[in-house]
């Protein structure tokens, strides 16, 4: 799916189960932002309540402008976690209104937990993760966003930003099989002709795949 051709992603193309939030001021810069810098966003979008929303690879802090600008232009509600420690003043005043949410991880319970907990205490969304965990070239990818939707029963939708097309692609949905080599091999299969800003801090089993095509 990675090669096709996507249709343009649009507000009025959202479900009405999709989980949205946000102002039309913001969503309007967005839309400039992203305008302004030549890049669109392509794809369909599912039309659930609760998602793990994965976005990868993941090589540049400009993935992060483009991903922050084409959530708030669809206004949709996609929350991602930080150490609590980077919530305060200013900045944790940012993060909360681009989606942060604290997470204590000293405290018991693990991230699947928390999830669980944040999910079933407020209104639906979606959780954001990068799974490589670094912009430098991650040896394997952290599976965290696997064990979440396993757990809570989620779907994984699959999103990458394509250098080459300046296009964030929202690539495929799909539920967990509970067999996760072969789920993360799928996923590498949907990245493999997306051109990242820094091919060469493409993560190890990325690498490894394009290697061998």
């Amino acid at each position: 799916m990675s090669g096709l051709e996507l249709p343009p992603l649009h507000p009025a193309d959202l479900g009405a189960r999709v989980p949205r939030r946000g102002s039309a001021p913001m969503a309007l810069l967005g839309r400039w932002i992203l305008r302004a810098i030549g890049w669109k966003v392509v794809g369909r979008l599912p039309d659930i309540s609760r998602a793990v929303m994965i976005a990868a690879p993941h090589t540049s802090n400009y993935d992060g402008l483009v991903g922050i600008s084409a959530i708030q232009s669809l206004r949709l509600d996609i929350r991602f976690m930080a150490k609590h420690t980077l919530f305060r003043g200013p900045t944790g005043v940012l993060l909360k209104a681009l989606g942060g949410i604290p997470v204590h991880r000293d405290r018991a319970g693990g991230l699947v937990e928390e999830t669980q907990r944040l999910l079933a205490a407020g209104d639906p969304f979606w959780l954001g993760i990068t799974p490589e965990g670094t912009r430098t070239g991650a040896q394997e990818w952290k599976t965290g966003f696997y064990r979440i939707a396993v757990t809570l029963e989620l779907p994984i939708i699959v999103v990458t930003f394509c250098y080459r097309r300046k296009e964030a692609r929202i690539l495929d949905a799909f539920w967990p099989t509970g067999d996760v080599e072969k789920d993360l091999e799928a996923i590498y299969a949907l990245l493999d002709d997306v051109e990242p800003r820094h091919p060469e801090r493409l993560s190890a089993p990325l690498k490894r795949r394009r290697q061998h095509l």
